[in-house]
């Protein structure tokens, strides 16, 4: 969740104090203006991001002789003052169009018009793109976190349905079996991938633009090299104009999060449809499930819907993102002033909605009598003509001959393995008594037996891939 300080009251006078732009004008602005230029209730979010990244200006315009060693301790103490205020108090009745414009206000009331020399060089176009990195590289640990614990959830179920079996589904129809934990690991898979997106976005947003100016870089010997590393970024930006431009890292993100959308709707997706009644093969726990103010016996799957129904807005951020983008010329444009509620509304969403459903998967059940009483008979149908295949029919041939046994099975209104062995003869000489073994979902998940097979092996195996993939999370540099 983004930490926001206290409500901003609404802007009042259009010549807000610490214009950082105003001078230039003789008139005001419009009243009608005044709202669609702020951005303050949007970033102000940001205001830890944004006195992080003048401390480390100002150190930077130490190094490079611009503030002397008596002005630089001055600034940074007021810097550290503005902190202090904002933690405690808000942003109280700030005026300003931006937390830029208000951060710089009050370290001029903490120390004076020392505080003007900080700008020196800075551009609130690269300020800004500094700021909102610093807190997307921070998202990104938070959101890689919750999925790391979500995975975890799911790697936990795996264990506890490794021994119970599930009809697998293809166009909603039964299949073939699997165990349960096989379709557990299939949404932690899913999940894995997300991470790797996680980590690339965050690789993308760890380019420090700082430095570059409004578009043509800084005339004073700043060090960009001492000034990454202070700020915990990997790369400095290599162009100037592409520098205070740059979204992509922002699409990386939102694209991400979109992925993540749709792996935790399919995930909820099948939580609703097995915790039905329908269903049954999943319980979750009464801490994530709901009841109906009307109908006592209801029990609602809740989490499952609110997190799928969450991914909407997923989606719907990445669009908004990549249509602002697409017609802008080269350069800063203030269009971009509108990238930052997608990308807050995103890792929000995520926030409230992984942890939520980690804690639905952690306290969830496999229900075993209703998953042992969903296998029918005719999921072993693909089993029965390997069963030919093994007796040296080749399998286009057996498909056909189980089709027909499948038909006529259904006809007699029987389950396929109680037909008689002198109708499957019938049908083909290959089949002899021991054709019976093959109604069997041990045997038919066990005989799986490939690398992401559904025996007890595979499967052992996949969870070994899991817990080595989840540790070499954990032990990543962030």
């Amino acid at each position: 969740m983004i930490d926001e300080p206290k409500e901003t009251d609404s802007v009042e006078n259009p010549e807000a104090p610490g214009s950082l732009w105003g001078a230039r004008f003789d008139g005001v602005m419009a009243p009608e203006m005044v709202e669609l230029n702020q951005s303050l209730p949007v970033d102000s979010c940001l205001w830890r991001e944004d006195i992080r990244g003048s401390q480390a200006w100002a150190q930077a315009l130490g190094r490079a002789g611009v503030l002397t060693q008596t002005e630089l301790a001055s600034v940074i103490n007021g810097l550290e003052g503005v902190a202090l205020r904002i933690g405690s108090e808000g942003l109280g009745r700030a005026q300003e169009e931006d937390i830029h414009s208000v951060v710089e206000r009050m370290l001029l009331e903490e120390i004076g018009s020392l505080g003007g020399k900080l700008h020196t060089g800075r551009s609130r176009n690269d300020q800004s793109a500094t700021g909102v990195r610093l807190f997307g590289m921070n998202a990104c640990d938070q959101i890689r976190e919750d999925l790391v614990n979500l995975c975890r959830a799911l790697q936990d179920l795996a264990h506890r349905g490794m021994h119970l079996p599930m009809p697998g589904y293809t166009h909603l129809q039964q299949a073939q079996p699997i165990r349960a934990a096989q379709w557990a690991l299939s949404h932690v898979f899913a999940f894995l991938r997300d991470i790797d997106r996680i980590n690339s976005a965050r690789g993308a947003a760890a380019v420090l633009p700082l430095g570059s100016g409004a578009i043509a870089g800084c005339p004073f010997p700043i060090d960009r090299e001492a000034l990454k590393d202070e700020l915990g970024f990997q790369r400095v930006s290599h162009n100037s104009v592409d520098a205070v431009a740059d979204r992509d890292w922002i699409c990386d993100l939102l694209y991400a999060g979109a992925m993540i959308g749709v792996h935790i709707s399919r995930l909820s997706e099948d939580l609703v449809l097995f915790s039905s009644s329908g269903f049954g093969f999943v319980r979750l726990s009464d801490g994530f499930s709901t009841g109906s103010s009307l109908m006592p016996q209801k029990r609602n799957p809740d989490v499952a819907e609110l997190a799928r129904g969450k991914s909407g807005r997923l989606h719907g951020n990445l669009v908004t993102l990549l249509t602002l983008l697409k017609g802008l010329p080269t350069g800063y444009n203030r269009d971009l002033q509108e990238d930052k509620e997608a990308l807050f509304d995103t890792c929000n969403t995520l926030g409230i909605t992984v942890p939520a459903l980690a804690g639905g998967i952690k306290t969830a059940e496999f229900v075993p009598e209703s998953l042992e009483s969903a296998i029918d008979t005719q999921l072993f149908a693909t089993d029965l003509a390997d069963y030919l295949v093994r007796k040296g029919v080749p399998f286009r041939e057996t498909h056909g001959v189980v089709g027909r046994l499948v038909r006529l099975a259904e006809e007699e209104g029987i389950p396929l393995n109680e037909l008689s062995i002198e109708a499957m003869q019938n049908e083909h000489v290959a089949f002899e008594e021991d054709v019976a073994e093959v109604f069997d979902w041990e045997r038919s998940t066990e005989v799986r037996d490939t690398i992401g097979g559904t025996s007890l092996r595979a499967i052992q195996e996949q969870l070994e891939e899991v817990s080595a993939q989840l540790s070499g999370i954990n032990t990543a540099v962030k």
